[in-house]
């Protein structure tokens, strides 16, 4: 049994489009849900090593696993610039960074 679910464009690099496809396939007598990436170049088009296969019977804890994300926790979070990381200087300090107390560096 095969059967196609979907594939999703990874990208190109040199040359080679990847793309991460998703189909319920049958290995050695036992099916499977099987997630890869597969090439398309000048020198070779087809599965590469990269992926994964989910037997059937793993399936729905698989699922649950999946459902279990929170879109929120995919994003990425802007990382703070070099005013945010400073904290605010209080009244009367001054910048002296570097600076010994008796004025030498």
């Amino acid at each position: 049994m095969e059967k196609d679910i979907g594939k999703i464009l990874k990208g190109e690099f040199q040359g080679t489009t990847t793309e991460i496809v998703l189909a319920i396939k049958e290995f050695n007598g036992r099916v499977g849900v099987d997630i890869r990436e597969y090439a398309q170049s000048e020198q070779y088009t087809g599965p590469t090593k990269k992926g994964l296969r989910i037997p059937a019977d793993k399936f729905d804890e698989f699922k649950t696993m999946i459902n279990s994300i929170d879109p929120n926790d995919l994003k990425v979070e802007p990382e703070p610039s070099e005013e945010q990381v400073a904290p605010p200087a209080e009244k009367g300090d001054e910048d002296d960074a570097g600076v010994a107390e008796d004025g030498t560096m």
